[in-house]
């Protein structure tokens, strides 16, 4: 087979240190490149030969550096990318990975790994990019209108059971309470470095596609808190990536009320603390369209209030009474179910308390002092002590209300209860609400009570 030559035709050494961590000689390798590749339809036939051109800096054409990297997956029971064995051709893998919705499976989850990798790499290109808005939207299209993965199964790699499956939902479940209690900034760490080093050498296992489904169903959820996380350490680019790979993981798992999920309270929370309310409330409706008769009346209250918020960034009161009011219906539908076992883990969260939050932000955005109040008292009153994010930002909320009606004593009274709740955890999200209130206060800071208020804050911080 016809081969090009890389830039400048340089030994690839990421190819050479592959192939040596793997114990493969270059005949071996190339065996399992072809068997590989017979899996994929192609009738490969490279020798010892072949795989030494690699090394020396030649590139196959085509399909064949997937299905070498494909091939030394399986030998190390992990996913390697094309990007990691040399033979991304030139192109800059690594500014856009993430941000692709892959049209296959196997694309996602090199996709999906390699980022993983390059978080725990802490890579600069992660860390430092912005969030374009298009980036949230178009993967919603994707989403849309791509047809079911038909096939997800794999038979290479150690085998994968449900007891694998049970682990990773177990430790979503207890990262996640972690997450509410103590903030992203202590335990974002420990969710990259277990996706990295354990999920991903369960994607690149050998698993029966029933398995692969709750697998990928598992893997989504784990995704999509590292995403949230992001967001709670202040790093919105990254949080996109992880969205956008959560949807696509949402997909091959066949999940689409999960997907659904992911865009209406994921990526339409998102473009809402980065002030794009059309595409909040673009997001939302995409998932009240791609789930339609698929997801249960606590779901449908979730999608209608994230369309809410958006219609609120609007200024669009109407809008905003019509949906969340749609909301709330949906709401008092799910509580007069007398079985609610039928929502899916990942909803079932979404109480009163989570709704009447949502509606805070509608009436703060609208302007609607006493109702804002109303609702973040009742969020308050529903909300447990363990979700004390949620308890700080709907303080927040509260106080944020109360300056709008001139109450200004009593506003940084509840702004100091925030202050102090928020000195127990690690929230950048949290921070970013108190900053927005303490602008709010600006037109009082003359006022004595406003002084103190600062200067109590400052106290806290040092």
């Amino acid at each position: 087979m016809a081969a090009r030559p890389l830039v400048a035709r340089q030994p690839n050494e990421r190819l050479q240190a592959l192939i040596q961590e793997a114990g493969c000689s270059n005949a071996g390798l190339a065996r399992r490149v072809n068997m590989c590749g017979a899996e994929h339809g192609l009738d490969l036939r490279y020798d010892k030969t072949s795989v030494a051109r690699w090394l020396r800096g030649q590139q196959p054409r085509g399909r064949a550096p997937g299905i070498i990297a494909e091939a030394l997956g399986r030998k190390l029971g992990r996913t390697v990318t094309i990007d990691e064995i040399g033979m991304a051709n030139g192109k800059n893998l690594a500014s856009g990975v993430g941000l692709q919705f892959s049209p296959t499976v196997l694309g996602a989850i090199e996709q999906v790994c390699e980022l993983w990798r390059s978080d725990v790499g802490r890579r600069d290109f992660l860390s430092g990019s912005s969030v374009a808005s298009s980036a949230l939207v178009e993967p919603s299209r994707d989403w849309l209108i791509s047809s079911p993965d038909s096939q997800v199964g794999r038979m290479a790699g150690p085998r994968v059971g449900l007891c694998d499956v049970a682990a990773v939902r177990a430790m979503t479940e207890a990262l996640t309470q972690l997450d509410h209690q103590y903030g992203s900034g202590h335990v974002r760490p420990v969710v990259v470095h277990y996706l990295n080093s354990v999920v991903s050498g369960l994607l690149a296992g050998s698993y029966r596609e029933a398995v692969g489904r709750e697998l990928f169903a598992a893997v989504a959820r784990l995704t999509e808190l590292a995403g949230y996380m992001a967001v709670d350490t202040g790093q919105p680019g990254l949080a996109q990536r992880y969205y956008i790979q959560a949807l696509r993981l949402a997909q091959a798992a066949g999940d689409r009320g999960y997907g659904g999920y992911v865009l209406a309270a994921s990526m339409s929370h998102l473009a809402a603390q980065l002030g794009n309310p059309r595409e909040i409330a673009q997001l939302a409706r995409a998932a009240q369209e791609g789930t339609r008769g698929r997801v249960t009346p606590r779901a449908e209250a979730m999608f209608y209030a994230a369309e809410a918020r958006g219609h609120a960034l609007l200024g669009d009161g109407r809008s905003t009474q019509v949906v969340a009011g749609r909301a709330v219906e949906a709401m008092d539908r799910a509580a007069g179910e007398t079985d609610s076992g039928d929502d899916p883990v990942w909803i079932r969260h979404f109480d009163h308390a989570y709704l009447a939050d949502e509606l805070a932000h509608c009436h703060r955005d609208l302007g609607q002092a006493d109702a804002a109040a109303r609702s973040a008292e009742e969020s308050l009153a529903g909300h447990p002590q363990t979700r004390a994010r949620r308890r700080a930002i709907g303080l927040v909320l509260l106080a944020t209300a109360q300056v709008q009606s001139r109450d200004v004593e009593q506003a940084c009274h509840t702004g100091m209860k925030a202050v102090e709740l928020l000195g127990t955890l690690r929230s950048n999200r949290g921070a970013e609400y108190l900053e927005d209130f303490q602008q709010r206060l600006q037109p009082y800071r003359e006022e004595p009570v406003v002084r103190e208020f600062g200067a109590r804050m400052d106290v806290q911080a040092a």
